[in-house]
């Protein structure tokens, strides 16, 4: 089976469906890759393993999650995230999409 197409982009503003906190996608795994275990006791929902998940940094929390895209929806509030690692990931928000750092060759 061919991996399905990613919904959402790194530096894309999404809302978690279940759950109603904002974030911003950081890194997007083709498939689930983290443990079983994990998988077992976080994603209760039991969403697909083999469709899109996101690494997302979470407004106003200093945390991440990992998410099934099957729980995300487009975030339309065009609003900045507060997160303390967002100046690791992104320069700058234009157009109500945070823009990677480019690294310097």
């Amino acid at each position: 089976m061919s991996a399905k197409t990613a919904k959402f982009y790194v530096g894309e503003l999404v809302q978690h469906r279940r759950f109603d906190y904002r974030g911003v996608v950081v890194d997007v795994d083709a498939s689930f890759s983290g443990t079983e275990e994990w998988y077992n006791t976080m994603a209760r929902s039991n969403p697909p393993k083999d469709e899109p998940w996101y690494h997302v940094l979470v407004h106003q929390a200093e945390h991440s999650t990992y998410v099934a895209e099957k729980n995300l929806e487009t975030d339309l509030t065009g609003k900045p995230v507060a997160h303390p690692f967002l100046n690791q990931f992104f320069d700058e928000m234009r157009d109500g999409v945070y823009v990677r750092i480019h690294a310097s060759h």
